[in-house]
């Protein structure tokens, strides 16, 4: 990475991901959302990068805290849990923000229930990962700093 300053991303978690590692295990994986977290800001840091990582389970509170970010932020990653397929004002928010996203999912969205396969957020984001588990969020932040760094480098 050539720039000088940091990467500054914000980890956006949607509801119901603080009970990762409890919540239907089988589906999601037996990692918390502190393990992932954890591997997040190990890799940023070693790669030049800063977090600022939020959960929340109010879309209020998610779209308020995008908004907020918005002039800190050189890109986004995000797991909006189920209001991936219902939130026409986060991917509206996405879209005004105007910065690069990636959106993840630990399962595989296209591998479960219909209405789980449409994503209101795929539209306005760089690219999607999901189904890998918790490596989905490390595999995101990765594409994430590393498209961050080409665009910085290129004349």
């Amino acid at each position: 990475m050539s720039r000088e300053s940091p990467f500054h991303i914000l980890v956006v978690h949607g509801p119901n991901l603080g009970l990762l590692g409890r919540r239907e295990p089988m589906v999601y994986g037996k990692v918390s959302l502190e393990q992932i977290n954890e591997v997040l800001n190990n890799y940023a840091r070693d790669r030049g990068g800063v977090l600022r990582i939020f959960q929340s389970n109010a879309e209020g509170e998610i779209i308020n805290r995008l908004i907020a970010e918005m002039d800190w932020l050189d890109g986004i990653l995000i797991n909006a849990g189920g209001y991936t397929h219902t939130s026409v004002a986060i991917r509206d928010t996405l879209a005004a923000i105007g910065k690069p996203a990636i959106e993840v999912h630990l399962s595989n969205i296209y591998a479960r229930e219909p209405f789980r396969h449409i994503s209101l957020l795929a539209p306005v984001c760089l690219g999607q990962i999901s189904g890998l588990g918790w490596r989905s969020y490390l595999y995101g932040l990765m594409a994430l700093l590393d498209i961050l760094s080409e665009r910085t480098d290129s004349p």
